[in-house]
């Protein structure tokens, strides 16, 4: 499926439509940088790009405490992608950014930390360049998900059977 990059609500709404995607799941990452995460449907989508979704910030690594864990995960359109690897019907996924319930940016969110100090950089007259890094694993045989590689990053003696 080609790549799609609409700027706005109506267009992230039409492309639904228009491909049929059933759940949309919306991504975010926890203070160490884990992915996580939750699936919403279709029809929640106008909430989540709007106002924003609710969840538990206290399960989340590093977000909240039990006593302050309202969070609102607000989907951010410009990152809408249908996945590729979702073959039985479409799904598509968005990032997004994480708000406290007053309507204030999380200060703990790591989106927030990297446009906020994207910005001062931009003040100070430079340009920040960033891209993502790769990593794989290896594993027994196509049908079976059990890990080969054991070994981190400057192992002296590597863990793992790729060496």
């Amino acid at each position: 499926m080609k790549r799609i990059k609409p700027k706005r609500q109506q267009e992230v709404m039409k492309l639904v439509r228009e491909y049929k995607v059933r759940y949309i799941r919306l991504w975010f990452t926890d203070v160490l940088g884990f992915l996580k995460g939750f699936t919403i449907t279709a029809d929640e989508l106008p909430r989540a790009l709007g106002e924003g979704m609710g969840f538990d910030g206290s399960s989340i690594e590093g977000f909240a405490r039990i006593e302050e864990s309202d969070m609102i995960a607000r989907a951010d359109p410009t990152t809408f992608t249908i996945l590729p690897w979702e073959d039985k019907e479409p799904v598509a996924r968005m990032f997004c950014d994480i708000y406290l319930p007053n309507g204030r940016p999380f200060a703990g969110d790591p989106r927030y930390v990297l446009k906020k100090n994207l910005a001062r950089a931009k003040k100070m007259g430079f340009t920040y360049c960033v891209g993502p890094e790769l990593e794989y694993f290896y594993f027994n045989n196509p049908k079976n998900a059990i890990v080969l590689d054991r070994g981190g990053y400057f192992d002296l003696t590597p863990l793992d059977i790729a060496q």
